[in-house]
């Protein structure tokens, strides 16, 4: 027996189902965290310093303190069950690298939209993305400490979400937070697409 191993993980004739879940939203809203906070493996995280070439483009006004930036994507690992390990992939949150997200979405059973509610509009790109390709997705509200708590309703309310489509309030920096939500988007995936 392997130190720490568990017996269905030494059964070599059964395969975990792995699954992947993307994690999308506008930038700075806190991606990496959530990945990071839930990840079994050492996340793979593409950070670069922030430049004075972004100062245009990059709000930091919500943000002031952020020294650094996706530029390609965050990796993750979970295994939430005996057998269903979860990929964790989040995006890079700047239009400029966009153009990735269609990779990136490749293959996933579900989106996770993280919002910011002193942000809201900042998420209006990614739930647009994913009612366009139809991709099963829940909103999940990070709740940064000394900003106002709002109920999911009123979060689904302002952004229009339809009442299909569950709305989460969370903290990225608490796995117990993070973990709900990743159930919440496999439950709403296996509802939205049972086969």
């Amino acid at each position: 027996m392997e130190d720490g191993a568990q017996d269905w993980q030494l059964d070599h004739t059964r395969a975990p189902i792995a699954t992947k879940i993307v994690v999308a939203g506008g930038f700075g809203v806190g991606k990496t965290t959530f990945v990071r906070a839930v990840s079994e493996i050492t996340p793979l995280q593409t950070e670069a310093l922030m430049t004075r070439a972004s100062e245009d483009t990059d709000d930091l006004t919500a943000t002031p303190d952020k020294l650094t930036t996706t530029v390609a994507m965050d990796f993750g690992r979970i295994t939430l069950d005996n057998d269903l390990v979860l990929y964790v992939f989040g995006t890079p949150g700047q239009q400029r690298f966009w153009f990735m997200w269609d990779d990136l979405v490749r293959g996933a059973i579900g989106a996770i939209v993280l919002a910011d509610t002193r942000r809201l509009t900042d998420c209006f790109p990614a739930l647009d993305y994913f009612e366009s390709c139809g991709l099963p997705y829940i909103v999940a509200v990070n709740h940064f400490e000394g900003t106002e708590l709002f109920e999911p309703e009123d979060v689904r309310e302002a952004l229009t979400v339809p009442p299909h489509v569950p709305v989460v309030i969370m903290d990225a920096r608490k796995r117990y937070s993070v973990v709900e939500s990743l159930l919440a988007m496999v439950a709403h995936a296996l509802e939205a697409t049972p086969e």
